[in-house]
């Protein structure tokens, strides 16, 4: 342990009429040297009317691993908790996460499996499932006529020579106004085809994500006193951090959770069969209740159909 002691605090010190029993060991602390072991014998010279609080105020002290208990007061000690590191993602450890409800209670805890919630990050599948959903859902309903399908006759609008025009068979041709489209778009089907393990292994990375983020609350239930919207706009004022809400429920959505939340634009509400990844991706928050927790971890555990 060192102790160092600035001039200033010296000449303040010295002023005063406290006196110091060993002076080699201030001599030691102003040319730059360790104090060592002395330290317990410096504390007890300090005259009575200047108590250890107040020589504490004017030092610093460095408490070194291989100090021992003695040589330095407990009750100097910070009671503040040291932050740990975090977590390092993807290791598939299971997590344990509080439950809670709309009324922020403590319903206990619940344990997330480790391959389904804790999975390693990967943006290239994200991407991948992101485009298979945007394409799939594509009506693909775009239509337009070609040369045999626009209206109109048939036939040979002028002859052939002697007018001095450039020669047509047909008004209905692309370059005429009204007329067809040529290579134009026919109604079909934009999906791509993207594997079943594809699909599971995004929609694990973005619940790993949320979770990693601490953007991931388990709910009980979701049980609402009424169908009132006051109680979901309460509850969402009490998340700072939360911009856009997305609860998911385990089987059909509840009725008074469906009218409280069809007038919020930041708030959408999901079975836990319609759990996706593009969803997650669109909402910054992620409830979930127990049930549907479960299923999803069932689901995903479920063997893929070949």
């Amino acid at each position: 342990m060192a102790l160092l002691i600035s001039r200033r605090v010296f000449r303040a010190i010295g002023s005063s009429k406290f006196s110091f029993g060993q002076a080699s060991l201030l001599n030691a602390a102003f040319n730059g040297h360790g104090c060592g072991d002395d330290f317990p014998s410096f504390a007890p010279s300090v005259s009575a009317k200047m108590s250890f609080d107040m020589l504490r105020r004017y030092s610093t002290t460095i408490l070194t691993p291989n100090a021992a208990e003695g040589q330095f007061p407990s009750n100097s000690l910070s009671p503040k908790h040291v932050l740990t590191p975090d977590r390092e993602i993807g290791l598939y450890q299971d997590l344990m996460i509080p439950v809670t409800n709309f009324n922020n209670e403590d319903k206990g805890l619940m344990v997330l499996a480790g391959d389904v919630f804790d999975v390693p990050i990967r943006k290239d599948i994200i991407h991948r499932v992101v485009r298979w959903q945007l394409a799939k859902r594509q009506q693909g309903t775009h239509s337009t006529k070609t040369i045999s399908e626009v209206s109109g006759t048939g036939r040979k609008p002028w002859k052939q020579k002697g007018t001095g025009r450039a020669r047509h068979g047909t008004l209905r041709g692309p370059q005429f106004r009204g007329g067809a489209i040529m290579h134009g778009p026919k109604p079909r089907s934009h999906a791509i085809k993207l594997n079943k393990k594809v699909r599971r292994l995004g929609l694990k990375i973005a619940l790993s994500a949320r979770a990693a983020e601490g953007k991931l609350m388990i709910f009980d239930d979701m049980e609402l006193p009424s169908h009132k919207t006051k109680y979901i706009v309460n509850y969402v004022s009490q998340i700072e951090t939360a911009k856009k809400l997305l609860l998911v429920d385990g089987g059909p959505i509840n009725e008074k959770l469906k009218l409280a939340t069809q007038n919020l634009h930041y708030v959408n509400v999901l079975p836990s069969i319609g759990l996706n990844v593009y969803s997650i991706l669109l909402h910054d928050t992620l409830v979930m209740s127990r049930d549907a927790v479960n299923r999803i971890v069932e689901r995903m555990h479920t063997p893929i159909n070949r």
